[in-house]
């Protein structure tokens, strides 16, 4: 490369400078974080946590978040909000305790963003600063959009981590977290498998919806986690229904807590301006009840969430409802779908102005569904705290809502005390008799049409029976008091599906021993080894697949006849099937056939006592004898006529369409009969050379006929040539009549009066053309004498060169 000239030097000056004054600048900026972090911290420090505080501006924010509430329209502190922001901006651990609806959200996510941004917690390089786990994908990533809102102006980077997703993806984007949003069991995967993924820096834990983390499913997924977190930290726990637990806080490690709660035992938990009632159903004229009110005039127009207890129930009312058509559209929402229809369905839910969605518990906790007019338990909930959550997702910020329950007369007495303990005011109304419409029959021709939706059905039986089954209050859900028979018949299936239950007494058995290590469950040390030594390839577990259609081992063992050893649906042993055998008829043609000869015979003898009505059959060697109406209603059918005719013999047709019997093997006995085997072999081996030969005869003059029919053929059309060779040797010589003829034989207006000569002439013409195609020449063209072509000088070699030597010679 040349060296730079002295301009491009001086250039070079210039940006030098330019960049000493952005530093400058930089640094002067940097100064003035400082004194703001610095007044913060002041602020902070003085700061009475006792005091309330009615407004965001008399807590002490820093400008970014100040400027995001007002971006989000949040001016007013909720109760919640006024007790816990002060203390956690103080450093606190907190318990929060709130009603639904009231604000945990925002009381958790202004603190974390005030603590990272005086601490400096920005950028990659700073590492992970806190971390708010949720129960749910759906409650994640709420908290998420809130979070996105009121913290656009900071430069601090946030992201959801809930599963669904690539978990490469995740990993990228873990390394360049600030604030990770996440649900247990996602979030431990990574702190367990992403070795990038360093937690040393975490100043913050947020628990939302704390009561349900901490419940058996996830309590030891936290108990996991806890164990990769820095312990000293600061934590934050809220919930609608939080405790004071001692068994809790010293999981959590918390440093003495702070409990708050903006409600006392005489308040009620729930909102005030929710209306709540319910209303006693049994359980088989629930989903009577259910379509009655979902396609009433004033429902149509309203925005309805329906809670269901288990997944395949949700899909089979989904289903069901939308074949049916209730005049208001429906959606559905479980944990077996994906995360993009389950994020789909929420927001097409939240934007939806009239809508029905049936879900399970998923959005049962701290999911915010604006404008919700009601929520409609059909199956009640396991505890009062369910209960709080579920009736929750309606009257929330000082809206009013309704909330409506079902509750089958055996759980009445329960639940409304397990209510009354939690200060839930709830009263009871009832379904009007006219209004009540049932959709047994519809369902049921559903259900017969379309197999997959009664398999589905059966499920919803199925998993809605053990969801009973496993409740831990034995007081509300007691599954001798269920009409369970009833219940199949509401869902429109033919007869109550079979199921066999755990042993376990407990769910937390049942738990326990599903997730034991597969070799404690193995009975001895020899079955231990047998179980090492069998390796199973793919092509073994290829071999083992079975269909996965509704006609499964499933459901066989739904509504197979099996054996008597699994209990029934309704736990009562002993108890007889559903269908009785009353009769077994042999399977096979030739058993039918043999129970239908002795019945006729035995018809036979007894109406020749009798004197019983007897009638020829067409095609029927023995007569039908009517002794009674089930032999009479055999005169309808043709399919069971068809049995009492004789049969025939089956035949089979070749390749030549040759009628023939079927080829059946001779019986031992008679074969023996003949003699013995050699002496078979021997004769059958002389017939078939006999056969053989004779065949070849045959074969031989056929072909000798042959061969004298080619040569007859060869013979006579030699001799054909040979006369049309005699016949074709004329050649032109010059004269006038000669050519003369030959013009008027060509000309276009000549006619011929002779058949023989014209196919003579055209032999000859053919033989012309037949003859140059070896010598080069054209078929019109003639052999001309070299004396001729000497005299006239030239040579004829086409058509006009032809015409022109005729009127030569005509002169």
């Amino acid at each position: 490369m040349a060296a730079p000239s002295s301009t491009a030097r001086t250039r070079l000056t210039k940006p030098k400078k330019q960049h000493q004054h952005v530093q400058q600048r930089t640094s002067n900026k940097r100064k003035r974080d400082d004194v703001d972090i610095e007044t913060l911290e002041a602020q902070v420090s003085q700061l009475d946590a006792t005091a309330t505080h009615t407004t965001f501006a008399h807590l002490p924010l820093s400008t970014p978040t100040t400027e995001g509430l007002k971006a989000a329209a949040f001016t007013t502190l909720t109760d919640i909000q006024s007790k816990a922001i002060s203390l956690a901006l103080k450093g606190h651990d907190i318990l929060g305790a709130a009603k639904t609806g009231s604000g945990k959200t925002l009381a958790f996510l202004l603190p974390v963003l005030e603590n990272l941004y005086r601490s400096q917690c920005v950028g990659a390089d700073a590492g992970l600063g806190a971390m708010i786990i949720a129960p749910t994908r759906e409650l994640a990533f709420q908290i998420f959009d809130v979070l996105r809102k009121i913290g656009k102006h900071h430069q601090i980077a946030a992201g959801v981590v809930a599963g669904g997703k690539s978990l490469k993806e995740e990993r990228d984007a873990l390394a360049r977290m600030n604030i990770v949003v996440c649900t247990p069991g996602r979030i431990l995967q990574h702190l367990s498998q992403t070795a990038a993924f360093s937690v040393d820096n975490l100043q913050m834990l947020v628990l939302d919806e704390a009561d349900r983390i901490l419940d058996m499913g996830f309590s030891h997924d936290v108990d996991a986690i806890l164990d990769y977190l820095p312990p000293h930290r600061q934590t934050l726990l809220f919930s609608a229904t939080q405790t004071k637990k001692v068994g809790d806080l010293a999981r959590l490690s918390l440093q003495d807590p702070e409990y708050v709660s903006v409600h006392d035992n005489s308040v009620a938990a729930t909102p005030q301006k929710l209306k709540q009632n319910y209303i006693i159903v049994p359980l088989p004229q629930k989903l009577d009840t259910l379509w009655s009110f979902i396609t009433e005039k004033s429902s149509k127009h309203s925005k309805i969430l329906v809670f269901l207890s288990s997944t395949k129930q949700v899909r089979f009312v989904y289903e069901a409802f939308r074949h049916m058509q209730p005049g208001i559209p429906l959606l559905h929402l479980h944990g077996r779908q994906k995360q993009s229809v389950r994020l789909d369905t929420v927001d097409r839910f939240r934007r939806a102005k009239f809508s029905c969605l049936f879900a399970t518990d998923v959005v049962a906790r701290g999911v915010d569904f604006p404008a919700v007019d009601w929520v409609v338990q059909v199956d009640a909930p396991e505890d009062a705290d369910t209960y709080i959550h579920r009736v929750g997702r309606t009257a929330r910020y000082e809206r009013e809502g309704r909330a409506v329950m079902f509750l089958d007369p055996s759980e009445e007495e329960g639940m409304l005390k397990r209510l009354e303990a939690k200060k839930v005011p709830i009263e009871q109304i009832k379904v009007k008799e006219k209004k009540q419409t049932s959709i047994k029959n519809q369902l049921q021709g559903m259900c017969f049409q379309d197999p997959q939706l009664k398999y589905l059905g059966q499920k919803a039986f199925i998993s809605y029976t053990r969801s009973l089954h496993v409740q831990k209050d034995r007081e509300i859900y007691d599954l001798q008091k269920y009409d369970l028979e009833g219940f199949a018949a509401s869902l429109g299936l033919p007869g109550t599906p079979r199921i066999q239950f755990h042993k376990a007494d407990n769910l937390e058995a049942v738990n326990k021993r599903k997730n034991a290590p597969r070799v404690e469950a193995l009975d001895s040390e020899d079955e231990r080894e047998s179980k090492e030594k069998a390796v199973r390839t793919k092509y073994d577990r290829m071999f083992e697949r079975k269909n996965q259609d509704v006609l499964a081992e499933h459901y066989q063992k739904i509504v197979g006849d099996g054996d008597d050893s699994g209990d029934r649906v309704d736990g009562e042993e002993g108890e007889e099937d559903l269908f009785e055998v009353r009769q077994r008829i042999p399977a096979g043609e030739d058993a039918n056939a043999s129970a239908d000869e002795d019945e006729d015979a035995g018809d036979a003898a007894e109406a020749a006592t009798n004197g019983a009505k007897t009638i020829n059959i067409a095609g029927a060697s023995q007569p039908l004898v009517l002794d009674s109406k089930r032999r009479e209603k055999l005169l309808k059918s043709k399919k069971k006529l068809l049995r009492l005719k004789d049969k025939g013999s089956k035949i089979l047709f070749d390749d030549d369409g040759t009628a023939h019997q079927i080829y059946e093997l001779e019986d031992e006995a008679a074969f023996r009969a003949k003699g013995a085997v050699a002496e078979q072999r021997k004769r059958y081996v002389d017939a078939e050379a006999a056969r053989v030969a004779e065949v070849d005869l045959g074969d031989k003059a056929a072909a000798k006929e042959k061969k004298r029919a080619r040569i007859i053929k060869r013979k006579e059309r030699e001799r054909a040539e040979e006369e049309e060779e005699d016949g074709a040797g004329v050649e032109l010589e010059g004269g006038v009549d000669a050519m003369a003829n030959f013009l008027a034989d060509a000309g276009p207006g000549s006619t011929s009066g002779d058949g023989d000569e014209s196919e003579a002439k055209e032999r000859q013409r053919k033989k012309a053309k037949t003859e140059g195609k070896g010598t080069g020449k054209k078929w019109f063209q003639r052999d001309v004498p070299a004396k001729e072509e000497a005299e006239t000088g030239r040579e004829i070699s086409t058509f006009e060169d032809l015409e022109m030597e005729a009127a030569r010679v005509l002169g």
